[in-house]
């Protein structure tokens, strides 16, 4: 299996840096995950936020494999527990589905464009996390969900 996660921003902290390519080693027994970072648009520059939204998700899209299946992360998804989230990789899997792309939008969203390409929409919660957090807490959750579909300790 194959797994992108395609980000807007990229990890300044060495804290968040670290994080990041701690899961990424953890996972490498289980599948192929890497991160593409697509540079953030300044509102200011760009002629507001829906230019910005725009020019981030023409990035985004260019990133894409066409055959990816697709899953942005927003407040607006649906919710899923560790387990959930294992089974649904699982099964996507099972139905043929080995290369995933994870969407992780900038500070102000994601265009249109990009919403109408994911496949699923997927929630944290209603909290609001910061984008770096979000990557963080994706890599956790994606490394407990392969712990979690070999029936290996970690998940409880």
């Amino acid at each position: 299996m194959t797994i992108t996660i395609t980000a807007v921003g990229r990890l300044k902290e060495k804290f968040w840096v670290q994080a990041a390519e701690e899961y990424l080693k953890r996972m490498k027994p289980y599948a192929k995950v890497t991160v593409k970072e697509i540079p953030d648009v300044d509102p200011g520059r760009a002629g507001g936020v829906e230019a910005a939204r725009e020019r981030e998700g023409e990035a985004i899209l260019d990133a894409i494999s066409g055959k990816s299946f697709v899953i942005l992360l927003a407040i607006q998804g649906q919710e899923m527990s560790s387990e959930a989230l294992s089974h649904f990789i699982d099964d996507l899997g099972l139905r043929g589905h080995s290369d995933i792309t994870f969407i992780i939008g900038g500070s102000d969203g994601v265009s249109g464009a990009v919403r109408s390409r994911a496949d699923r929409l997927v929630s944290f919660g209603p909290i609001t996390l910061p984008h770096n957090l979000a990557r963080i807490v994706l890599l956790e959750q994606l490394y407990r969900s392969f712990k979690i579909s070999r029936g290996e300790p970690y998940h409880k």
